[in-house]
């Protein structure tokens, strides 16, 4: 479901809320459910679930559309939800993957058409757990040597490579690619309970952006696809 970046609007709001209602009212918040074990990750069809799963996905929306850093906001996320003992996101470059830059592509990070544009494919990952995928378009003449080899030569994540430019992120268009509510839901009734689980797609969110050094000037146009494992962890008892 395609959703423009910032428009959380009311039934965000009111999503919220009664989500955390809900998680009261059964035994705390996710935060209080633990470390996720084999077994226990399943989410039942029932509409606290999906009440809690749609605040879920809202947030997390919400958080990566106000942080500069992805890979900053992924590590908080998996050190709050308990996906890793050690909450430190690795980039793990994929490959044999090569993609250029589009005309459009190199329109909005303004470079000419002959002026290189070096593409990076990763997947970012806590622990185990494959958290996004990120496709990352970034002009090498916009960065430090120091940083286009530690891009080139290790696996280290873009936004530790490039975190001394301090730099900031305009989003260009958000979709949520997994929604446990049809809307309109809160004008009208919860969907019935079913028996079962959820099932939750491969992708839940996909995020396209900008980013810009402090003097203005964009250096990388990032695609990141974020995945299940985002949600797995044990539902709020």
């Amino acid at each position: 479901m395609a959703r423009a970046a910032g428009r959380l609007g009311t039934g965000f709001a009111v999503g919220v809320m009664v989500a955390i209602g809900v998680m009261v009212a059964i035994g705390g918040g996710v935060g209080a459910a633990g470390p996720a074990r084999a077994g226990d990750r399943e989410w039942p069809d029932t509409a606290q679930s999906r009440l809690a799963l749609q605040a879920l996905v809202e947030g997390l929306d919400a958080r990566l559309l106000s942080h500069p850093s992805a890979t900053l906001t992924l590590e908080g996320w998996c050190r709050e939800h308990g996906l890793a003992a050690v909450p430190r996101v690795v980039a793990r470059r994929v490959p044999g993957v090569f993609r250029s830059a589009s005309a459009a592509q190199r329109q909005e990070l303004a470079v000419g058409p002959d002026e290189p544009v070096a593409y990076r494919r990763v997947e970012l990952a806590c622990g185990s757990r494959v958290l996004s995928v990120a496709d990352n378009w970034y002009v090498p003449a916009r960065l430090t040597p120091a940083m286009n080899a530690l891009l080139e030569r290790t696996d280290t994540a873009f936004g530790h490579a490039v975190a001394d430019l301090h730099f900031t992120r305009r989003t260009l268009d958000s979709m949520r690619l997994f929604a446990p509510l049809p809307d309109g839901w809160e004008m009208h009734r919860l969907p019935p309970a079913e028996q079962g689980r959820i099932v939750i797609p491969a992708a839940i969110l996909r995020h396209r952006a900008l980013l810009y050094r402090q003097d203005g000037m964009p250096f990388s146009q990032v695609v990141e696809t974020y995945t299940a494992a985002m949600l797995d962890f044990p539902p709020p008892r």
